[in-house]
């Protein structure tokens, strides 16, 4: 494949595996907030839209299967490769957000628990 063709093969996984990465975070971001608002059942839907990408994360050794993708057009394995984040973002990704979607969870139990 011609380098040009690769670059633009490489844009497109990173952006799609950015809209992925940021309907997640802002799925693990609403958790709580939508608890506070009384909204248990979009919390739960929520808290199973992540569940679910957690899932795909562990059968594919931690890693999104759009990392494999983007390996295709670059030797470049620096941890933001394949996403459009800031470097120190990139590489904390998992525990920053992992901790969050816990955290979020909780709340939403607890509150869930206080509030019924």
């Amino acid at each position: 494949m011609p380098a040009m063709q690769r670059h633009r093969a490489l844009i497109a996984v990173k952006v799609l595996h950015t809209v992925a990465w940021a309907f997640f975070a802002g799925c693990i971001v609403a958790i709580p907030w939508t608890s506070w608002r009384g909204e248990h059942a979009t919390a739960a839907w929520l808290i199973a839209v992540v569940a679910v990408e957690v899932v795909v994360l562990l059968f594919n050794h931690q890693r999104c299967p759009l990392t494999a993708v983007a390996a295709r057009y670059t030797a470049d394995r620096q941890a933001n490769f394949d996403i459009y984040l800031p470097l120190w973002l990139a590489r904390r990704n998992q525990m920053v957000f992992g901790w969050l979607f816990v955290l979020g969870v909780l709340f939403a139990a607890v509150h869930w628990a206080i509030t019924g």
